[in-house]
Formats: C-alpha cells, structure tokens, sequence
C-alpha cells in the first residue's frame, strides 16, 4: 500500500505541477462564464429592430389594424390605391424595409400572398410575418363560421400542470425542465470524464512505456501496485481540477454582475416574466434531491474512473509509439460508453422505460445512464444494486486487466492484438 501511495503521489504532483494543469484549470471556468453571460446578454436583448413594413391589402384581411403579438416591435401601414408593380420601386424611398401584398384570397385555401423586400428574410422574420397573417386569417374563417373572435379569445385555454412531489421532507415542487437539465448537464459531465481522462491514464503508461522508465519503476514496485498508483493519482488530479472549476464557477458567478454590469440593467430592464422564470428554476432546483445528486455525481465520477481508467491502462501497457494501434485497441472500450451517452439521452425523457433502468445497472454504462436519471428519484434498490455493481466491477476489471498489464509493461516489439491480451488476462 506504501508503494501505490508513492507512485499515486509522483504521478499527482508530476501533473499538478505542470504549467499546462494551471492554465487548463483557471481558463476553462473563465470561458464557461464568459459563454455564460453571453448567453444570457443574447437571451435578454431580444430583437431590438423595428421595421417598417408596407402593406397592400386587396383582400381587406387585416381590416383597419393589423393585430401583433406582444412581442412584436414591428411598425404596419396599409397602402391605399398602389398596385405591388408600380410600388416596389418606391417602397423603400418611402422609408419601408418591405412590402407584403394580399391579394384577392379564398379564405379557405389562401395563397399567392407575397413579400417583397431588397434583402432575404431571416428565419425569425419570416415566421413573424407569417403569424401576423395567419391570425389575421384566423379572425376571418371564425367571422364566417359565425364565431364571434373575442369571444373564442375569452374562452381558450393554455393549461400549465403543476408537479408536486411528495417526499419524506414533506411536498416539493418539481419542474420537469429543472430535472431534465440537470440529468443532461450531469450525463454529459460524466461521459466526457471518463473519456479525457481515461486516455490521459493511457497515456501516460504509454509515455512510461517508450520512455523505459515502466522497466526501472517495476523492479521496485509490482506491475499491479504501479498501475493502481498510476490511476488514483490521475484521478485525484481529474478530481482536484473538478473541484477547484466548481469553486471557481461559483465565484465568478458570484462576481458576474461586477464582471459585465450591463447585465444587470438588461436584467432590471425586462419585465416580471424573466423574474418569474428565475423563481420557477429555483423551485424546481428546490424540489430535487440535491443532495443525492451531488453523492451520486461523486460516486459514479470516481466509480466510473477507476473502472475505465484500467481498461484503459491495460490498453497503454499493450502498446507503443503506434497512436493508430492504440486508437484499433481503445475502439471496443469506447463504444460501451458512446453506448452509455446515447441510452442516457432516452433516459432524461423516459427514466423508468427498460433500457433505462438496464443501462443504469450495466456497470460499463451506470455511470452515465444513472446520472440521467437521478434526478428522478429512481427507487434505491436500484441506486443501492447500481452501486454494487459498479464496485464489483471496478474489481473485476482491476484483477483482470493487472494481469494484461503485468505483462504488457515489459513487452517490446511485438504488435498486441485483443485475442493476445485475453490470452495474457486468464494465463494462469
């Protein structure tokens, strides 16, 4: 045990110590918050663009105003007594970015209604256009169906079902956006960790490896005492970075207003709906088992580490300079994770179908799959199994690929395949 600490203890200290572990560590949360408060700027200023739009309305559709949604900021004149061909060429002197024609129309199957304009309409614009015209169509099938449109308007419905979750702690409430992001976000987390550094582990036996430093190590330090201390001190570097990324998030976060204090008038700008969003979130972060969520992400962080990273080690210790024969050999242990990202995805939106609860008890896939579906409170004899099984496979894989390291290590010249690393894991 002495001896792993050693080995756990260079490797950490070697890693750490590395100018690019500083510059990774500090510049990946500042360009996390920098996307961060972009995001949100966008997600605030919203279209500021007023547009001036001309229209010439031989239907009579839009009666003497043209009905907007709220959000709407774009100005409509009608045009009287101007056919489209002689206006196009003066709807822009005319101070209009375009012009919409509305011909004589069979309100039952609407067509030829056109809008021209010197420059393509954007995606955004043209959907604006087009709603301003189907409600505009809207009001008119009703009038002739003799619906009266407010009255239509006054009894419509737009129903939002609440989620309260009855819980030991008494009822919480849950939003099923809340939980979704979360089990997404902590998904994804977990795939790209056990991908980065997982080849970071191979790396480094294969480093070890060409560089014969594995040969002077090993004739002090058993080749089992040497990979497990390989490991550990990898992902004590990986949990290290983690926990120094969320600290800073949190502070930088703390210091965002004071960062881009734009921010805060766009914020104070908007109406209540952005607050009411922002409390909505909180409610829902409330209502989920935070708690569980934070143990769980730690668990299956270090379980599904130290799973894979062995795999992987074994994976360095079976080859040389050969990065394409390294790449060949890493494909079947790759796959049961991109396995374990795409059942996760099914799981956010489904938690409790079959796959789901399978993929979460799989110890090559729970560490992903689970964490999609944590947030939902799966039942804890699951969780409890999940786990379980997640540690005898870490064992398993340990004492299996030891034995594929034990003589891959020490081996030179010699292209390994698959077939000749199983020969070497159950070679008695």
């Amino acid at each position: 045990m002495n001896k792993i600490w050693l080995v756990m203890q260079r490797e950490y200290l070697t890693r750490v110590r590395k100018r690019s572990f500083l510059l990774t560590t500090i510049l990946v949360p500042l360009v996390i918050i920098g996307f961060y408060a972009a995001i949100i700027a966008i997600s605030l200023s919203g279209s500021t663009t007023s547009r001036n739009v001309a229209i010439i309305d031989k239907d009579g559709l839009f009666g003497d105003s043209v009905e907007k949604s709220k959000d709407d900021n774009w100005n409509y004149s009608f045009i009287d007594r101007q056919d489209l061909d002689s206006y196009i060429d003066k709807y822009e002197k005319n101070g209009f970015s375009s012009v919409l024609f509305i011909p004589p129309l069979n309100i039952d199957s609407p067509g030829g209604i056109l809008v021209h304009s010197h420059a393509a309409l954007s995606l955004s614009e043209k959907i604006k256009i087009e709603s301003v015209i189907n409600r505009a169509i809207e009001k008119k099938r009703m009038i002739a169906a003799h619906i009266d449109p407010s009255q239509y308007k006054a009894i419509s419905s737009d129903v939002s079902v609440e989620n309260p979750v009855d819980s030991q702690n008494g009822v919480k409430k849950s939003i099923a956006g809340v939980a979704y992001a979360i089990s997404f976000v902590a998904g994804i987390l977990i795939y790209m960790i056990l991908l980065i550094y997982g080849t970071m582990v191979m790396r480094g036996v294969m480093e070890e490896k060409v560089n014969r430093i594995a040969e002077v190590i090993v004739s002090s330090v058993k080749p089992f005492q040497l990979m497990m201390g390989k490991i550990i001190g990898i992902g004590a570097v990986g949990l290290t970075q983690f926990i120094i990324w969320i600290l800073l998030m949190f502070v930088l976060q703390l210091l965002l207003p004071l960062i881009f204090p734009s921010l805060v008038h766009q914020v104070a700008a908007q109406s209540g709906q952005q607050a009411n969003m922002l409390h909505e979130v909180l409610a829902g972060i409330g209502g989920l088992p935070i708690g569980l969520i934070i143990f769980s992400f730690f668990f299956y962080f270090l379980g599904g580490y130290l799973l894979y990273a062995s795999l992987f080690a074994a994976i360095g210790s079976a080859v040389s300079e050969d990065q394409q024969e390294a790449q060949q050999l890493t494909l079947p242990i790759i796959m049961p994770v991109i396995l374990g990202f795409v059942i996760m995805t099914k799981a956010v939106n489904d938690p409790n179908n079959g796959l789901a609860i399978f993929g979460s008890l799989f110890p090559l896939t729970s560490p992903i799959v689970m964490m999609g579906r944590i947030a939902y409170s799966p039942p804890a004899w699951q969780i409890i199994l999940s786990m379980v099984l997640l540690i005898l496979g870490f064992l398993f894989f340990t004492w299996l690929t030891a034995k594929i390291y034990r003589t891959g290590i020490l081996m030179y010249g010699k292209k390994a395949s698959w077939k000749e690393m199983i020969k070497w894991a159950f070679r008695k």
